[in-house]
């Protein structure tokens, strides 16, 4: 394992001590420590050195040093050594050094001799960087993060154990304080003689490089202006949800509607916002939130795909905002500017030239910073809060001026009449509420500053709820008022009086006060004033007009600027993520405050492009569509997290429920079709078509979502449900352990395995690793996450699974009983063949059939791939790419290495070297070459850019263009299968599952059987029917009724030339010296062995000659293993067999199932 890539470097000797010093026996002098028979360290006493002591303090001095307990008087100030010699090497290792009692610090100053009883009180820990106090005589107790020296409270005795600290748990670079490394449990478990100490992150502690440049730039800031719950989340949220809607719309929506149904629609939106409210501060109350609002809460929750998407649309449904906003002011102002007959140009364009000047305004006021922005924000609250009472206090003042336009004061009477419906021009309840609702939208204005709160936790859910509450009450307050005092239609005339002969015969509530309305109700004479038809009837009512068009003004441009500071934030927050490539540009902030001021000028682009469009009635369905379908997700994450059940998921908002979350997501979705079912479906298109797109991309992030929570709780259930269904026959799937060693070693193999398995079965790459040293557990945890990275990166849909054993046969062992988990357990044992069995220790031999008698003993399945070029491609440079740049720039701290070809990387730990494929060797098992004193490299990772690139030989050449022919398409050929035993049809099986794949498609299966020459056409139409009924495919069928002739003699004597150094020779020597033999070297074959297996060994040499007569040009060969019988045949003798059987072929596949059925043709 190689050193952490925050180690600072150090001569190439000193970094290989210090990484392998825990392979290598005798790695020169280490710094003095304790002895394994002490029990805990020797504390150093720090006192504060006095002026200049202090300025002249050596790094080295930095660094120190454990010191026995006994020498500890005798040598004090022993200067380290090793590794640990400077202060930067002691970086990442834990000190331990003793508490300074500031009352006798400066005793212990001065009389250095003088003895340490007082200051060894066993209560803290403490560094002596610490001690150093830039303030004279004061001393600042705190955690020295630079050295990752720690102050603890301990129990009467001195230990580096750490009690609990917030400080621990922080992110790195975390902007709320400085991220602490509490001692590794190797520091507190292991040897106290071993070296080195490695520093580390709990699992998903380490940010994302954005994440961490977000912190660290958070970390950095002096002088954040940072809001509280009420300027920065109620203010806000306030002015966003009163729109200009509470001026201009409310009324009407009374008329039509009716007080009943319009105190419905109020009350249905803020069922839909309230809820919303309650699950946003759900999760704004798990966990620490950072700048993003809407997006960071979704992506945070469900992960990048559905964040990614959200946070898209979102800023642009903000940014588009702004100018509706704009648009609405505009339209206002020119509405102000004909009244006195001011236009400048026409309407349309003096609405492009007001909304312009207004939103250039509006950026500047943004770009002054957000302390100037919440100032303009108060401002414009006040203004809106005045217009609102403004109203209240002219409604209960009736001027008889006023009555002619529909305004007669609180009466019984108009309430009465108001209360029911009365819907025109073609309106119903739901046009009216699809009005109505973008009024009760902007909850999430706090939300999406969040990075500028104090306490984003506290301040979301206080103020967005109390906003909702308080802007609700005022929605039905205004409701029932204006459908208690103005009467639907008004003529505007003081002469419509009702005269006393008619007052029997009228029935309208205005009659009562003696007007007569009733002229102008027809479609020819529209009446011109009361709820119906004037929108401006609050300013009439209300005590001062001018305030109301104030209020409107407020109203829409605090919407606006809200809009115009969520989007530039939000966008930000996205871009920070990276998750669409290209948009980084905009995720650089500026000031003290981060500001995105690149996301303003494109928020103001934005703006302006559709101001200048100035209609804006297409655009604004879609809008709130995009509002909605956050609204929506929010919802939909508190459920989703709550169903996922995960321990992370711990709000310290309580008051929330899982199933009112998903009725609150239904309803967002039902009220985006109500509101226009076209804008609706072009919403959820855009979300798809972007969560595709992220899915598709793969960001490298992880964020703990509630998608990987219910993905891990869904695997344990149905994993545990399968469990508890007996296997079946038609659902049987070869789940296969392939002996891989390192899976981009042997990639033929890998390759051949997945085409078969991929969506289908299981597949483990099986990795023995053996060696005469300690084990290094944590470096094996590593290497399995970082290749199964390598597995997910190649698209191969496979585990990785290496375990230690002494040698190859324990290992196997290992692996065929304890890998799996539950049904998902191998029950068939992939091996590559050993080219190599004749030129290494015969022991090997002798393990490798071990592992195939034991498969079957453990009722596994055996198959057996063979190339004749070899399989192992470890030793040739650059073969390969494990790492991926974004596992490297997402703080991996391996160092890449490349492969010396002057070595050689199978090396077994034990074993003569060989560059043949060899299953036992590296990569299939760890190499402990005990060369110059330190471990060979692991095979190879990454090829080095900066060494020189090496010439492939021709057979290495071979070797790789072998190792990626299953990579390929297969063009039209044959898999010849010779199912020469049957096996319960795995020797079948595997051939039709790989000519279902894509590659394999336009391969035909042709199907070889022994049988007799007198009954060839019998046996071909009985395999044929077979066939048939397992409802397989195969182009042909032969019998070999040849299958028994006797081979070709200089086959024979190839055979027993190979074998010859194999043999015991047993006749030739004394009885007792053969057994001697014998039992040192049980794979040497027997005289009497060799006589009895005469025949089968015959058809071994006569099935290679048939192979190459029939199956020369096949593209895969698969063919029934044969079987040795256990204790009877030598491991010799059976290698024989199989080399003897396969050699000079195509690819190979020796297959031999457990002989039980994994075909039938019952339904």
């Amino acid at each position: 394992m190689s050193a952490p890539s925050s180690t600072p470097s150090a001569s190439a000797e000193s970094a290989a001590a210090t990484d392998y010093d825990f392979l290598v026996p005798d790695a020169g002098p280490k710094p003095p420590g304790p002895t394994p028979s002490q029990s805990r360290f020797q504390v150093d006493i720090v006192t504060e050195a006095a002026g200049g002591a202090a300025e002249d303090k050596s790094p080295s001095s930095d660094a120190s040093t454990t010191v026995p307990s006994s020498d500890a008087a005798a040598a004090p100030a022993a200067p380290p050594e090793g590794p640990v010699g400077g202060g930067d090497e002691a970086k990442g290792r834990f000190r331990v050094v003793n508490f300074a009692d500031p009352s006798e610090a400066e005793s212990a100053a001065t009389s250095p001799d003088a003895p340490g009883d007082g200051l060894q009180n066993g209560d803290t820990v403490m560094s002596e960087s610490s001690l150093h106090s830039s303030t004279g005589g004061q001393h600042h107790y705190h955690y020295d993060t630079h050295t990752h020296t720690y102050y603890m409270r301990t129990f009467g005795h001195n230990t580096i154990d750490a009690v609990p600290n917030i400080d621990f748990y922080r992110q790195t670079a975390a902007p709320l304080g400085d991220k602490l490394i509490r001692p590794t449990l190797s520091e507190l478990h292991d040897e106290l003689d071993k070296e080195p100490f490695e520093d580390g992150f709990a699992n998903g502690d380490e940010l994302t490089p954005p994440e961490e440049a977000a912190a660290k730039e958070s970390a950095d800031s002096k002088g954040v202006v940072k809001f509280g719950w009420v300027k920065g989340v109620l203010v806000r949220c306030m002015l966003n949800i009163w729109g200009v809607m509470l001026f201009i719309r409310m009324s009407w929506i009374v008329g039509q509607a009716g007080i009943a149904l319009a105190c419905l629609i109020v009350g249905m939106a803020t069922v839909v916002t309230t809820i919303t409210g309650l699950s946003t501060s759900a999760i704004a109350t798990n966990g620490f939130v950072r700048g993003g609002g809407a997006y960071y809460l979704i992506s945070r929750s469900l992960g990048p795909e559905f964040g990614g998407s959200i946070g898209l649309i979102f800023a642009f449904a903000n940014a588009v905002a702004v100018a509706m906003y704009v648009v609405g002011f505009a339209e206002t102002v020119v509405g102000l500017l004909a009244s006195v007959d001011a236009i400048m140009t026409d309407e349309l364009n003096d609405i492009r030239i007001i909304g312009t000047i207004t939103v250039i305004l509006l950026l500047g006021i943004s770009l002054a910073g957000m302390e100037w922005e919440a100032k303009a924000q108060i401002f414009l609250l006040v203004v809106l809060i005045t217009a609102i009472i403004n109203y209240f206090i002219g409604s209960f003042i009736p001027l008889k001026s006023k009555e002619s336009v529909g305004f007669l004061g609180y009466d019984g009477t108009i309430m009465w009449e108001n209360m029911g419906p009365d819907f025109r021009g073609g309106e119903t309840f739901f046009s009216v509420f699809a009005i109505f609702f973008p009024a009760a939208t902007g909850i999430l204005a706090g939300a999406n500053i969040s990075g500028d709160l104090t306490d984003p936790q506290l301040a979301i859910p206080r103020g967005t709820l109390l906003a909702i509450l308080i802007t609700g009450i005022v929605y039905l307050g205004v409701a029932v008022s204006t459908g208690s005092c103005i009467v639907r239609d008004a003529t505007g005339n003081l002469n419509d009086t009702v005269s006393s002969q008619f007052m029997m015969n009228c029935t309208d509530a205005a009659c009562k006060f003696g007007y007569d309305f009733s002229t102008c109700r027809s479609e020819v004479d529209k009446c011109q004033f009361g709820l119906q038809n004037d929108f401006q009837v609050m300013s009439t009512v209300s005590g001062f007009g001018p305030l109301i068009t104030a209020g409107i003004f407020s109203a829409t441009l605090s919407s606006a600027l809200a809009s115009l500071v969520s989007a530039p934030k939000v966008f930000q927050a996205l871009c920070k993520d990276n998750i669409y490539p290209g948009l980084g540009m905009f995720a650089k902030g500026y000031g003290k405050n981060n500001e995105p001021l690149r996301g303003y000028i494109l928020t103001f682009g934005i703006a302006l492009a559709f101001i200048l469009i100035a209609q804006l009635n297409i655009i604004a369905p879609i809008i709130s569509n995009f509002f909605l379908a956050s609204y929506a997700l929010i919802n939909f994450s508190v459920f989703h997290a709550s169903l996922a059940n995960s321990p992370g998921w711990r709000p310290s908002f309580k008051y929330y429920n899982m199933w009112v979350s998903l009725i609150g997501a239904i309803l967002c979705c039902v009220v985006m079709f109500v509101i226009n079912w076209w804008a609706a479906l072009m919403t959820n298109v855009i979300v798809l078509a972007l969560f595709i797109y992220v899915s598709y991309k793969k960001p490298d992030v992880n964020w703990g979502s509630s998608t990987q929570a219910l993905t891990y709780h869904q695997a344990l259930t149905h994993t545990l449900h399968l469990s508890g269904v007996e296997d079946h026959i038609k659902n049987f799937r070869p789940q296969c352990l392939v002996m891989t060693g390192y899976p981009n070693s042997r990639p033929a193999l890998l390759d051949l395995v997945h085409s078969f398995t991929k969506n289908v079965g299981l597949m483990i790459c099986g990795h023995i690793r053996t060696g005469y040293r300690r084990p290094n557990f944590k470096e094996l945890a590593t290497d399995q996450a970082r290749y199964q990275r390598w597995l997910l990166k190649n698209e191969t849909k496979a585990f990785y699974t290496p375990v230690f054993a002494e040698d190859m046969r324990q290992g196997s062992q290992y692996l065929l009983q304890a890998a799996g988990l539950g049904r998902l357990k191998p029950n068939t044992l992939v091996l590559g063949f050993k080219n190599d069995w004749r030129d290494g220790d015969m022991m090997n031999v002798e393990s490798y059939i071990s592992m195939i008698h034991e498969s079957f003993d453990f009722q596994f399945g055996a198959v057996i791939l063979r190339l004749k070029e070899g399989l192992d491609v470890s030793h040739i440079q650059g073969q390969d790419d494990l790492l991926s740049s974004q596992e490297k720039s997402s703080g991996m701290k391996d160092v890449i290495v490349s492969i010396d070809t002057s070595k050689d990387s199978d090396a077994d730990s034990s074993k003569p070297s060989s560059k043949a494929t060899s299953l036992q060797n590296s990569p299939a098992m760890q190499k402990d070459d005990e060369e110059d004193g330190k471990a060979t490299t692991q095979p190879l990772l990454k090829k080095d850019k900066k060494s020189p690139t090496v010439p492939l030989n021709v057979s290495d050449q071979r070797l790789l263009e072998a190792s990626q022919q299953f990579q390929k398409k297969q063009g039209k050929g044959t898999v010849d299968v010779w199912w020469l035993f049957d096996d319960g049809g795995l020797t079948l099986l595997i051939p039709y599952l790989l000519t279902n794949k894509k590659r394999w498609k336009d391969c035909k299966i042709r199907v070889f059987i022994g049988g007799k020459i007198n009954r060839i056409d019998h046996d071909r139409r009985a395999m044929a029917t077979l066939l048939s009924k397992f409802r397989i495919d195969f182009s042909d069928i032969t019998v070999l009724g040849d299958i028994n002739t006797k081979p070709k003699k200089e086959q024979v004597s190839a055979f027993e030339e190979m074998i010859e150094p194999y043999r015991l020779k047993e006749d030739d020597m004394e009885q007792e010296a053969a057994e001697k033999l014998k039992d040192s070297e049980p794979w040497r074959i027997t005289d009497n062995e060799l006589e009895l297996y005469r025949a089968k060994t015959n058809r071994q040499i006569r099935l290679n000659e048939l192979l190459k007569e029939h199956s020369s040009t096949a593209n895969l060969i698969v063919m029934s293993l044969p079987l040795a019988r256990k204790g009877a045949v030598s491991s010799a003798l059976y290698m024989a067999w199989l080399e003897v059987l396969s050699k000079d072929l195509p690819p190979i596949l020796l297959v031999r199932g457990n002989h039980q059925s994994v075909l039938t043709f019952y339904s």
